[in-house]
């Protein structure tokens, strides 16, 4: 039974190990195509929550990107100037402002979306095709795996200092 938990144990460092190496990686490919596009790698990130007719507000827009509003409201500011994207008073709230794709903003989303897919075209071309939906399988059930993993209620590191304080 230990050699199992020792197993399980190596299993685990590997997937760790290649997430962590992935990750970067990703990030990399993202910037590359954002810098060809003349956008930041936030500006990229944020336009790819917009579908054609879709209104965000900024606190959305925040919650989506995993930052704080002020930082999302800066990225919307430069794609604004850049006239990618647009602000308008929310017609059910007029106190609130929602941000839309301009024109040029849906333009601009297209064409990153095809590009975006080509991109992964050509990562696919350099596998042996025999490997490219073993690969698309295992991405969507580690997606999925990380997804149940999120949503397990989670005791956070002020809380466990809380608990160890009220022990004393």
């Amino acid at each position: 039974m230990k050699t199992e938990t020792n197993h399980e144990k190596q299993k685990a460092e590997i997937l760790a190990n290649l997430v962590f190496n992935l990750l970067p990686r990703c990030q990399q490919k993202e910037m590359q195509l954002a810098e060809k596009n003349h956008l930041l790698h936030s500006e990229f990130k944020c336009l790819h929550f917009f579908d054609s007719d879709k209104k965000l507000n900024n606190s959305s827009i925040a919650e989506k990107m995993k930052m704080s509003p002020s930082r999302s409201t800066r990225i919307v500011d430069g794609l604004v100037t850049k006239d990618f994207l647009i602000r308008e008073e929310d017609p059910e709230d007029r106190r609130n402002v929602v941000v839309s794709l301009s024109k040029k903003g849906k333009l601009l989303t297209h064409r990153l979306d095809k590009e975006y897919i080509n991109l992964h075209s050509e990562i696919l071309k350099d596998m042996e095709s025999s490997q490219r939906m073993r690969l698309i399988s295992a991405v969507e059930n580690l997606n999925s795996a990380i997804e149940v993993w999120l949503q397990k209620p989670r005791i956070s590191f002020l809380d466990k200092r809380k608990s160890a304080a009220k022990d004393k």
